[in-house]
């Protein structure tokens, strides 16, 4: 007996952008800009822009090619890795559970994880023979939150702490599951006493950990079940089933002549085989229309068509700037890579936060909040202009080019009213 055929996809409905106050002329430079300066030089495979205004799409257009070896067009039913893209969804899906009581944001970590009840902090020495010191105070939930936990990455390349990282394997590739990863973090210091610094980290892996212990459930079953089908968002997860790989994009890096290196097949991807390490802070593949469902069930003040995911109060409390005094991360940052810049930005549960247009040299609105992920995938949403962009491509690593800011000083100057 064969398989059954999926049902196709509805589209995505987009609107004469003059409807929802924008230039269809200006927005058309998104496109011009894209294939002048990136698909001509053969600097990426293809990219999808997506553009949302007064909750209506204005805008989306794939372009170029979302697998090169295959000769596959841009779709604009295109799966994309978000990698960390996934952190803003791991901060809802715990802050779900805030709103049932489990925990409060100043609560230490270790009362949900006892291994971690001792944690110190970097000295000196290497894996295993460490010298520490104390930790000034415990590290709260609310670290994890705004990444000020101490904790790292091991593809930082920066010190002996993230050197152990690689060496232990934590994360995806080198953990059995969160709960392994715990185990393994409990063992190894902290980059710095929590609440004294911002370094981008697996901070958010460890919130996917602790919406296990909080819900009795498994991470993804949780995102399924709490998330994603409340919300309608069909091909988001951990895995591209079968009758998806279809749709699903290679992922590139580029070599030393600047030529653009296959990184990811998406028919041999490991995103293709099962996996029992839900990532939170970088493991979900998605589409531009899931993605922008999640938007738009935050912009509309946590519900969406009738599913009420957080409350309005909770997710004005996430977007909020939380770095100590208001400031931005030049002045608290302990390492120099994220997927933001730090002039003028700020930090909240989860997302940057935009605090100083001028410090960050770009337009846009005090407020607006967003974040990206490691193939040069990013997002942000504007309140005030009741705004969506999703911006979607496979190109590691991220920050090679600043697409963001770019499509920013392209979007902006649309909007008419």
């Amino acid at each position: 007996m064969s398989a059954p055929v999926p049902a196709p996809l509805p589209a995505v409905e987009v609107v004469r952008p003059e409807e929802v106050g924008l230039s269809a002329d200006r927005l058309r430079r998104i496109d011009e800009h894209l294939e002048r300066r990136y698909l001509a030089s053969g600097k990426i495979a293809g990219a999808l822009t997506l553009v949302s205004r007064k909750d209506r799409v204005a805008y989306l257009s794939p372009v170029g090619r979302m697998d090169i070896e295959r000769d596959k067009p841009m779709r604009e039913d295109t799966i994309f890795r978000i990698y960390s893209m996934t952190k803003p969804i791991t901060s809802v899906a715990l802050m779900m559970l805030y709103e049932e009581g489990h925990f409060q944001l100043d609560d230490p970590v270790h009362k949900s994880i006892p291994e971690w009840r001792d944690l110190r902090v970097y000295r000196q020495g290497n894996h295993p023979a460490w010298l520490t010191d104390p930790c000034e105070r415990p590290m709260s939930i609310r670290d994890l939150f705004t990444h000020m936990s101490g904790l790292t990455y091991g593809f930082m390349h920066r010190t002996n702490v993230d050197r152990a990282y690689r060496r232990l394997g934590v994360g995806r590739e080198g953990s059995k599951d969160l709960r392994a990863m715990i185990e393994t973090l409990a063992e190894l210091p902290l980059e710095f006493s929590p609440g004294t610094r911002w370094n981008y980290s697996v901070s958010t892996d460890v919130l996917g950990h602790l919406v296990e212990v909080f819900s009795g459930m498994p991470y993804d079953e949780y995102l399924r079940t709490r998330i994603f089908e409340p919300l309608g968002m069909v091909d988001t997860g951990f895995t591209v089933p079968p009758d998806k790989i279809d749709r699903f994009a290679a992922n590139y890096s580029r070599r030393r002549d600047k030529s653009l290196r296959l990184e990811d097949d998406p028919e041999t991807s490991p995103y293709t085989r099962p996996t029992t390490f839900f990532s939170g802070g970088g493991g979900l593949v998605s589409t531009a229309a899931d993605y922008l469902r999640f938007c738009r069930m935050l912009l509309g003040g946590g519900e969406l068509d009738g599913a009420r995911i957080l409350g309005r109060k909770t997710i004005e409390l996430m977007t909020l700037n939380h770095l100590p005094g208001g400031g931005d991360l030049t002045e608290i940052a302990f390492g120099n890579f994220a997927e933001t810049t730090y002039e003028g930005v700020g930090f909240g549960l989860g997302f940057s936060v935009q605090v100083d247009l001028a410090k960050a040299q770009t337009v846009g609105s005090p407020g607006e909040y967003a974040w990206g992920g490691a193939a040069s995938t990013a997002f942000w949403i504007d309140p005030r202009e009741e705004l969506i962009v999703v911006f979607l491509t496979q190109f590691m690593p991220s920050g090679t080019f600043n697409f963001r800011g770019q499509l920013k000083s392209i979007i902006y100057p649309a909007i008419t009213d």
